[in-house]
C-alpha cells in the first residue's frame, strides 16, 4: 500500500483488490468547516488498472461516498473500509455471477 497526498487534506492509497489496482482518496474534512454534528468526510474509490474495472460496489469503476469520519476510523482507516466494504460485497450473489460471466468465454 502506497499513501500519498494529493493535496494538504486529500490522503490517497493505491492498493490491489482481487487482481485490481485501486486508488483510495480520503478527505477528512470535506467542507473544510470546524467540527461540528454534520461533518462529513469524502471516501473515493477508483479502478485504476485495469481503468475502471467494475467493482461489486460500483459498476463505473468509480464511487465518491460521504461518511462519518468516525465510521472510517473505526474500521481502521480508509483503505481497511474500503477493502472491507469490498469484500462484503463481494459476497453478493450479483457479483459472484458477474464474476464468472467475466471468465466465460462467448461467441457473441
Amino acid at each position: 500500500m502506497k499513501k500519498r497526498r494529493l493535496k494538504e487534506q486529500i490522503d490517497t492509497y493505491d492498493i490491489v483488490w482481487a487482481g485490481i489496482a485501486i486508488r483510495v482518496s480520503f478527505e477528512r474534512n470535506w467542507l473544510g468547516s470546524p467540527p461540528s454534528e454534520f461533518h462529513p468526510s469524502h471516501l473515493q474509490i477508483k479502478a485504476v488498472s485495469p481503468e475502471r474495472a467494475p467493482l461489486p460496489i460500483t459498476e463505473t469503476g468509480y464511487l465518491s461516498h460521504f461518511v462519518a469520519a468516525e465510521d472510517i476510523d473505526a474500521a481502521g482507516g480508509p483503505v481497511s473500509y474500503a477493502l472491507a466494504w469490498l469484500d462484503e460485497a463481494a459476497k453478493s450473489p450479483e457479483w459472484r455471477k458477474a464474476v464468472a460471466a467475466s471468465k466465460q468465454l462467448s461467441l457473441f
